[in-house]
């Protein structure tokens, strides 16, 4: 027992990130050695890490906004905080638009490119209208938005229930819904309040026991890619998986540090107490996913206040797409334009733009947020939609850099919003913890969590 606390207590001391890295290096090595055979093997243990990070990224929303809504009344007007919350997704997401045009004209990845084939595999997206997308986010039912089932076409062509369709949207809706009702009635249902606050506690709690599995799901995730994938797909888009790495890099060294510094806030800090959130989405390719680490890396880690937190990072996780929304689609329209050798007119740059920002709004918690923002914005500036039937076969190691740009962006923007209000809890911040789990949070003496 003894040997067993030992190592436990080894293991706890090597920082978070560090652990993680090691994973990532361990599962690469894994799966060069052993090729396709490493996503036999491996693959169900990071299967299961996403399983589990998504089994608790719904309870930990929903009691979150129940407990952050009533909590936030009187203190901050909701909808001012709302308004400057999505003035930042929407200047940010223009920012991405226009460092992904930059690139994709600066590194040319569509010039010279080998004739390319459609992915067997690719499907054209159904992209739903922006009243649709509005009326999904109420939902018909609420228990089937809490237990992730949605509305999905057989092969009649009937609507029917499925799982694994649903959208966080309705879920943040219907508990906004009850923590305004919880306002409404005040010290009628304390109890009931102080229940969604306890709640969201243990809620909280289970995140941190589930992260530190993020390692080993690292290592898992990372072993079957390099397996499956190998060399040999990258090669001939090698250039356009370059030029949307130096995108997102750029766009999160360059534009976010530089709207860090003009609040005044270290851009390293930020870096720091955001790493363990940018290390599950590059692993998970998942903004839903990463949703538990990035909001616990928001509050504990940059110190922006859990309440407003609450709020703004799951909406960020739906909505705030700076990788897949903005990034992406711009380089795919200077590569489709650029393999086909028609160049792109000033109208049509102007177009991509409006169409990255609106439409990363109105497709909201719409299922492949990429492809679908793709498409969208293809088919608003008129060039052809092969290139995302050309680029699916490499979309999982192109998701892996969106999807963390997505999430850092989604904890940026609280960030500011927090230092603008007064929200942000400066010696937090300046402490930028890079710790998200079990032994990250320890107890007061009166048995209270730590802020």
């Amino acid at each position: 027992m003894s040997f067993l606390s030992a190592m436990s207590s080894a293991w706890f001391r090597i920082p978070f990130w560090q652990r993680v890295l090691g994973g990532f290096v361990l599962g690469a090595l894994a799966g060069w050695t052993m090729g396709e055979a490493a996503e036999t093997w491996f693959g169900p243990l990071g299967d299961l890490y996403v399983t589990l990070i998504k089994m608790i990224a719904v309870p930990l929303v929903f009691f979150a906004v129940i407990d952050a809504v009533a909590s936030l009344h009187g203190q901050k007007s909701m909808a001012a905080l709302g308004g400057r919350t999505f003035l930042w997704f929407a200047i940010t997401a223009v920012l991405a638009v226009g460092v992904g045009l930059a690139v994709g004209v600066i590194v040319q990845p569509g010039v010279g490119v080998i004739p390319l084939q459609v992915d067997p595999q690719y499907v054209p997206k159904d992209i739903p209208s922006p009243v649709q997308v509005l009326l999904n986010v109420v939902p018909a039912n609420p228990f089937h938005a809490l237990t992730g089932i949605g509305a999905a076409k057989n092969g009649a062509g009937e609507e029917v229930l499925k799982a694994g369709k649903g959208s966080i949207l309705p879920v943040i809706f219907f508990a906004a819904m009850i923590g305004f009702a919880m306002v409404k009635l005040g010290e009628k249902v304390a109890l009931a309040r102080k229940l969604a606050g306890e709640a969201s506690a243990i809620s909280i709690q289970l995140t941190r026991f589930v992260l530190e599995m993020t390692p080993l799901g690292t290592f898992g995730l990372i072993a079957a890619l390099v397996g499956a994938y190998g060399f040999e797909k990258l090669i001939p888009l090698g250039n356009f998986v370059f030029a949307l790495y130096l995108a997102c890099f750029l766009h999160i060294a360059v534009v976010y540090s530089g709207l860090l510094m003009l609040h005044g806030l270290n851009p390293l800090k930020f870096f720091r107490g955001a790493a363990p959130g940018m290390e599950v989405a590059f692993v998970s390719s998942s903004s839903f996913a990463s949703l538990p680490s990035s909001l616990r890396c928001a509050t504990h880690n940059l110190g922006v206040d859990k309440d407003y937190a609450a709020f703004a990072v799951p909406l960020g996780a739906s909505i705030k797409m700076d990788g897949c929304g903005a990034i992406y689609p711009a380089l795919c329209a200077v590569f489709i334009a650029q393999y086909t050798g028609t160049p792109m007119s000033a109208e049509q740059y102007l177009v991509v733009m409006i169409a990255s920002v609106l439409g990363s709004f109105g497709t909201a918690g719409v299922p492949g947020t990429a492809v679908v923002m793709a498409t969208v914005v293809l088919s608003a500036a008129g060039l052809p939609l092969e290139v995302i039937g050309y680029l699916y076969a490499i979309d999982r190691v192109l998701d892996m850099m969106r999807t963390m740009t997505n999430v850092t962006g989604q904890m940026l923007v609280p960030v500011l919003v927090a230092k603008q209000t007064g929200l942000l809890d400066h010696e937090a911040y300046a402490r930028a913890s890079a710790d998200v789990g079990v032994e990250a949070q320890p107890e007061s003496a009166s048995g209270e969590k730590a802020a």
